[in-house]
């Protein structure tokens, strides 16, 4: 009885641990393009660097992010270190970053944005960039692994969701706000804007018509402080009002948060992620306008600067990681695919391993370039109806042997159809997974419909060998 209750353990501690989407994931993107050599060996390359160089243990199973302060860590730092170790499905150092996340909580429930090395807060109160990646890596980690283990995911995804809803998004206004202490219509940050994760925030739980409303906000700040300073391109400015204008109370902030320089940079890859993800028409324009900044008026990636004015002149002076990578990613909606890969042959000629926000920034976006960067089923699917043709529906191996596997929502109706018309197998799913065995059946080329109860279905391709 002991050695059957100590293999029952062991069984639930490998079934807690095992994942969904194992590294690498090759997506193919439904809207824009891919690089043509894009290799899923660049990103985990680039993760194994940043890992090695920026990520310490601490005690009790926590890790912490070293910042550029080597005893220092950022709330940022540790958001995107969940983004990057969900989605390369490093269980370990994902919980143990939420861990460290959690130890250092304010009042409203987010983390201090500064801490000394593995305990000690120098920097109080919320930064809101670190939420919005921390909740939605939380999303992903509830897809790969679920949410039965010690740490449930979606309900810490909820709360902090919850959080920056009641906190970081101004009331009324759906303007985001840049910490859960200040900000909003007067002074925002657009490369915090993350659209993509504010519908996915929506699905997620049962709150669409919110999230949906702090999305379209976004395009219409960025919109406006385009127009009101006759900006080239992409080019917001690091700080705003909700206006467009400049903020009077960004004086602290570099050039008076004017330019469009280290927070401004990483705009085009947060927008990108909604177009890839959810084809939003905003998402593409501004991607666009981005990626032809790059390929028409600079004469493409080699010549970017790692700062401009809005009026497209360039004030700084380095061509980095931070701004080539972002750049590229907006090149995925640039419907060039010349300039897609020479920018992702420049990004990844770029090195600079010891520097916190290249390194980390140049593997966030070669997630995103090589298709690693994605958006979960749970995060497509509410909690209470679905949209068939909104849902990832993914199915392996194929080609298959004999038998295949179909990841989609549950209660679907799966068909298999042979060759002639024939359908040969049908069931209603009751989980996510669901496999098939195909070993009685001819070789040849076979469809699997998945259909919702209203009727609506999408149908995939399998060869049978």
């Amino acid at each position: 009885m002991k050695n059957l209750l100590l293999i029952t353990v062991a069984f639930l501690c490998l079934k807690s641990n095992a994942q969904k989407q194992p590294f690498p994931a090759n997506v193919v993107f439904n809207n824009g393009l891919m690089p043509t050599a894009k290799n899923s060996q660049d990103a985990k390359t680039n993760y194994d660097t940043w890992k090695i160089n920026f990520v310490e243990a601490c005690y009790n199973e926590r890790y912490r992010v070293k910042f550029d302060n080597r005893s220092e860590t950022v709330s940022e730092g540790i958001g995107y270190g969940m983004l990057l170790s969900v989605y390369m499905a490093d269980k370990t150092l994902f919980d143990g970053l939420w861990l460290y996340y959690k130890d250092n909580l304010n009042v409203n429930k987010v983390m201090n944005w500064k801490i000394n090395g593995c305990s000690g807060t120098s920097g109080y109160n919320g930064a809101t960039d670190a939420e919005l990646d921390a909740a939605f890596a939380l999303i992903v980690a509830d897809y790969q692994w679920s949410s039965a283990g010690t740490i449930n995911y979606k309900n810490d995804a909820t709360a902090l969701i919850s959080a920056i809803k009641n906190h970081e998004v101004e009331a009324n206004s759906y303007v985001l706000k840049p910490g859960d202490q200040f900000g909003g219509s007067q002074i925002t940050n657009p490369s915090y804007f993350s659209p993509a994760y504010y519908r996915a925030f929506g699905t997620f739980t049962n709150d669409t018509a919110f999230w949906n409303q702090v999305a379209a906000k976004s395009y219409t700040v960025i919109n406006n402080n385009l127009t009101k300073n006759n900006a080239v391109g992409g080019l917001v400015s690091d700080w705003c009002e909700a206006s467009g204008a400049y903020s009077s109370q960004a004086g602290g902030y570099a050039n008076a948060g004017k330019m469009y320089t280290y927070d401004a940079a990483r705009t085009p890859w947060r927008i990108a992620v909604d177009y890839l993800w959810y084809g939003n028409a905003d998402a593409k324009a501004y991607a666009k306008k981005s990626s032809d900044f790059v390929r028409i008026n600079l004469g493409g990636s080699l010549n970017i600067k790692d700062g401009y004015n809005q009026n497209g002149n360039a004030s700084g002076q380095w061509h980095n990681a931070t701004f080539v990578g972002a750049f590229a990613c907006a090149a995925m909606a640039g419907e060039n695919q010349k300039h897609l890969n020479d920018s992702y042959a420049d990004l990844k000629s770029l090195d600079d391993p010891n520097n916190y926000f290249h390194q980390t920034l140049k593997t966030l976006y070669s997630f995103l370039l090589t298709g690693n960067f994605y958006l979960p089923l749970n995060a497509t699917l509410s909690n209470d109806t679905f949209d068939i043709e909104k849902s990832t529906v993914t199915l392996y191996p194929n080609p298959s042997a004999d038998r295949i596997t179909v990841n989609a929502p549950q209660q679907s109706t799966i068909s298999v159809i042979s060759p002639s018309g024939s359908v040969i197998y049908q069931q209603k799913t009751i989980s996510e997974n669901t496999e098939i065995n195909l070993s009685s059946q001819a070789s040849g080329i076979y469809f699997v419909k998945i259909a919702n109860d209203d009727f609506k279905s999408i149908t995939k391709k399998v060869i049978l060998k």
